[in-house]
């Protein structure tokens, strides 16, 4: 079962992601707030994936996207963020990310995108 680690800061949206995603099969093994957070729990969990919002305090995904860069078995990064403009975008892919949703988002366009990642 593919393994899942959310981060965002904002908690109903873990929430929500947590429960769209475990109706659809997937293993969610943790959360996190922030980016400093996301690193921590990625080198102690080892997902597939993770789904990382831009916008957080302490650290925000693309800074977290550069320290995701230097881990050895690095998870697919699907950026979830309510910033779709297409700078972000862009940064976000050309700093390692698979993909891009844009809040708010439809329950099938967020599995169809972590489909293509599932193992």
């Amino acid at each position: 079962m593919t393994s899942i680690l959310i981060v965002d800061d904002a908690a109903f949206i873990r929430l929500q992601l947590r429960q769209m995603l475990e109706r659809n099969g997937y293993n969610v093994v943790g959360e996190a707030a922030n980016g400093k957070e996301a690193i921590v729990k990625i080198k102690e969990l080892d997902p597939d994936i993770v789904t990382l919002d831009i916008t957080m305090p302490e650290m925000d995904g693309l800074e977290c996207m550069e320290e995701i860069n230097k881990i050895n078995n690095k998870p697919s990064v699907i950026m979830v963020s309510a910033m779709g403009q297409e700078v972000y975008v862009q940064k976000a892919i050309m700093s390692g990310a698979k993909g891009f949703i844009v809040k708010p988002y439809k329950e099938e366009t967020v599995i169809k995108n972590l489909n293509k990642f599932k193992k």
